[in-house]
């Protein structure tokens, strides 16, 4: 896994990159690794600031293009947790965020783009503010 997060920060321009005051996001297709099984789109954040944080809850969202026919999304329904207690606890942004996904069986063969918008809160423990971030995604996908 650290070695995919390694590859998306170099192949952040091909790989879709979004760039905010606070954090580069990029994401990658990750195929599956064996036929009938679910692929991924993985999110990488690279903090601007070691200070501001990805938060855990509410968990990042990958939300796709309604207009790309490329991949299905199999996120499970997001949930709404109430008010946690206590400190808030972050991501290990060494590593990326998976998102699975599926081939849709009638897309169209050949290398495809696919666009995506990531949706996280972070915050600054420092400064002690917290905030929501979107990033706009763009990777390409080799359908065979």
């Amino acid at each position: 896994m650290k070695r995919l997060a390694a590859a998306l920060l170099v192949l952040a321009p091909a790989a879709g990159l979004a760039t905010d005051e606070h954090f580069n996001v990029s994401a990658a297709y990750v195929p599956p690794a064996k036929a009938g099984a679910s692929g991924a789109v993985a999110v990488a954040f690279l903090s601007a600031d070691p200070d501001v944080r990805v938060n855990q809850e509410p968990a990042p969202r990958l939300k796709l293009d309604p207009g790309q026919t490329v991949l299905v999304d199999r996120q499970s329904p997001a949930t709404r947790k109430g008010e946690s207690a206590g400190e808030p606890k972050y991501l290990d942004t060494t590593l990326p965020v998976s998102f699975p996904v599926s081939l849709n069986p009638k897309a169209p063969k050949g290398e495809q783009t696919v666009k995506g918008t990531v949706t996280y809160f972070y915050c600054s423990k420092a400064e002690g503010w917290c905030r929501k971030g979107t990033g706009d995604v763009e990777f390409p996908v080799n359908v065979r």
